[in-house]
């Protein structure tokens, strides 16, 4: 039986990520649980200490269900490594796409995540191999993929 999970990131603003990552992703501001009317006072009934409460989001998830739950947890150490983990946005329109069509889609939706605050690193492409995808980084430097 498969497991529910939710895709944790660290980061050094939290409101930042989430509402980059929801529009990256076509996700949405996670809505409070049932009874509360912030995170913050959800947080609060766990027992987070004040000082340590954010105020802005930090939480998205998929508005139709089906993707995981992503929680930006704020850490005080920055980003030093590459990523042992990343997500591939998949914007081509698979292989049923001419590669020059996977090409004008992979590019477009680099350039609407560039508009957002990542950066492209790479293009990731081969004579003769039948792919097409850039390599990107978020705000705050965390590697991910679009093909």
């Amino acid at each position: 039986m498969a497991v529910r999970y939710q895709l944790v990131i660290d980061c050094t603003d939290a409101d930042r990520m989430a509402r980059f990552w929801a529009a990256a992703l076509g996700y949405e501001l996670a809505p409070p649980p049932a009874g509360f009317a912030t995170w913050s006072d959800f947080y609060r009934e766990l027992g987070v200490p004040e000082e340590e409460l954010l105020g802005g989001a930090d939480r998205i998830s998929d508005p139709q269900g089906g993707g995981p739950a992503i929680w930006f947890q704020v850490v005080t150490e920055p980003k030093a490594v590459k990523n042992r983990l990343h997500l591939d946005i998949h914007a081509s329109g698979g292989r049923s796409n001419p590669i020059e069509r996977r090409r004008q889609l992979v590019d477009a939706e680099a350039e609407r995540l560039v508009a957002l605050g990542a950066r492209i690193t790479v293009v990731l492409e081969q004579d003769g191999l039948d792919h097409y995808a850039v390599g990107m980084k978020d705000p705050e430097g965390n590697e991910f993929d679009i093909n």
